[in-house]
């Protein structure tokens, strides 16, 4: 159910969850995430996610606990609500999650330090920022007046990074955002009319997909700052917008062979099978046949098989400075408490 409320999201029901585990389970995804195959690689079971648990025992959450909220922004929900841009399924942001890693802390950590949790625990922190710029852009807002939140995103994760670290923290890995001017989602809402609003070579929305890149920069700027003040703890970017972008760019290299923009699961919206009002989980959607073969699963979220690719490219190729694998050689199966993850997706 959405925090707070008895309605349940349309993440909840088939398709969703269909591939790999053959039922819903909140992710929003035919299957895995990338928290789902880092755990795996890592060989951990996959994180549970902090709000089915919230009521159990710490010990469900031994090997880590997956804090994310869909469609949570990194800024409170009521700075937006002063600016008249309104969040309508959550009312969670990036701070009550991290409220909520604070809370549960206590039970976790073996003795009154948590010295031992930390050395042996990675913090993935996002990506935020996505849900920010969607809403103010969805609901009418120009790109100057959005690209004025970028700053204050920035430095809204650049505290609670810091937070973190004060906390004794000792390993956070930090996405950055995805090329949203690829999604199904992006590419119907803001239907360009001109040929030169498209990239030539993927077909996705040039000025989007700069957006994300100026987050993207902004991001790592602030990142080698805290570097810099706090020498004692590794603070990874995981460079997402790269990673995935090696799909739109060569997806049948890679197995892709369905079309990179359009979502496999929708109710035939044209071109790109996404329709706002019938989107996946509602009736009439239905997902394709061969989830693998697609980049996007319901116009705004990647496939299970998308989600590997990810993964397996930051885990092996050049995607996260410093590397993940040269930064966290203590996180293991064999640590306890091995994987803490605190993040979002819309």
């Amino acid at each position: 159910m959405f925090p707070g409320t008895h309605k349940l999201p349309r993440y909840a029901s088939p398709p969703y969850g269909e591939t790999y585990f053959h039922h819903p389970t909140g992710r929003t995804s035919d299957g895995r995430t990338i928290i789902d195959f880092m755990a795996e690689y890592y060989g951990l079971p996959l994180i549970p996610p902090y709000i089915r648990g919230v009521n159990q025992s710490s010990s469900n959450f031994g090997a880590g606990i997956n804090f994310a909220v869909v469609g949570a922004p990194a800024l409170d929900v009521g700075f937006y609500e002063e600016r008249r841009i309104h969040f309508t399924t959550s009312n969670i942001s990036m701070r009550t999650q991290l409220s909520w890693f604070k809370g549960v802390l206590p039970s976790l950590c073996r003795s009154s330090s948590c010295r031992e949790l930390f050395n042996s625990s990675l913090i993935v922190m996002g990506p935020f920022g996505g849900n920010d710029y969607g809403h103010s852009f969805l609901q009418g807002r120009s790109l100057e007046e959005t690209k004025t939140l970028v700053p204050l995103v920035i430095n809204a994760i650049s505290i609670s990074i810091q937070e973190l670290i004060n906390l004794g923290v000792k390993n956070i890995m930090v996405p950055g955002m995805l090329p949203d001017g690829c999604l199904p989602i992006s590419l119907t809402m803001f239907k360009g009319y001109k040929k030169e609003d498209y990239d030539p070579i993927t077909g996705c929305l040039i000025w989007l997909n700069d957006f994300s890149k100026y987050h993207n920069e902004l991001l790592q700027a602030e990142l080698t700052r805290i570097r810099q003040r706090h020498r004692n703890a590794v603070v990874m970017y995981a460079n997402y917008y790269d990673a995935l972008m090696q799909l739109y760019l060569s997806p049948e290299q890679y197995g892709f062979g369905g079309e990179p923009l359009t979502a496999c699961c929708g109710a035939g919206g044209i071109p790109y099978n996404y329709d706002s009002d019938a989107v996946c989980g509602d009736p009439p959607s239905r997902a394709c046949a061969q989830p693998s073969l697609y980049i996007s699963w319901d116009g705004a979220h990647c496939t299970e098989a998308a989600y590997r690719f990810i993964t397996k490219s930051l885990l092996e190729g050049p995607y996260t400075a410093p590397h993940i694998n040269s930064s966290c050689s203590l996180i293991t199966e064999e640590s306890g408490y091995s994987s803490a993850a605190t993040a979002t997706t819309r």
